[in-house]
């Protein structure tokens, strides 16, 4: 059993840079493949990144030299440092677990409540 909590959404500007993070309840945390997806308004959630110790890292081409996704262990949580942020980014964005992994959303069995980002001109 997973439980995900996100954090550090807001309000930025185009340009800024915010990090968000994905508390990771449990002792299982390397058994998974850890991901962000993101959905806005009347949108289809869409895959972001996603992270695991063996298999490494993977982004969608659309954040892919701008968002950088990593874990640390230690504190149990995931990060999303996202860059050079764009209006179209805004979105929720959801943490979450998969032990399959990928960038299917139907891959993820565990998914955090979501944290707003916003990104005005």
């Amino acid at each position: 059993q997973v439980q995900l909590a996100e954090s550090g959404g807001g309000l930025v500007q185009a340009g800024a840079s915010l990090r968000l993070s994905c508390a990771v309840s449990g002792r299982t945390f390397r058994n998974y493949h850890m991901g962000w997806f993101r959905q806005a308004p009347g949108k289809e959630r869409e895959f972001v990144a996603f992270t695991h110790w063996i298999s490494g890292s993977y982004y969608a081409d659309s954040v892919k030299g701008r968002f950088d996704i990593s874990v640390d262990n230690a504190k149990n949580t995931v990060y999303l440092q996202m860059n050079s942020l764009k209006p179209e980014d805004t979105a929720v964005y959801y943490c979450a677990a998969s032990t399959l992994g990928g960038s299917k959303e139907t891959s993820y069995e565990y998914w955090g409540q979501g944290t707003q980002v916003t990104v005005s001109l």
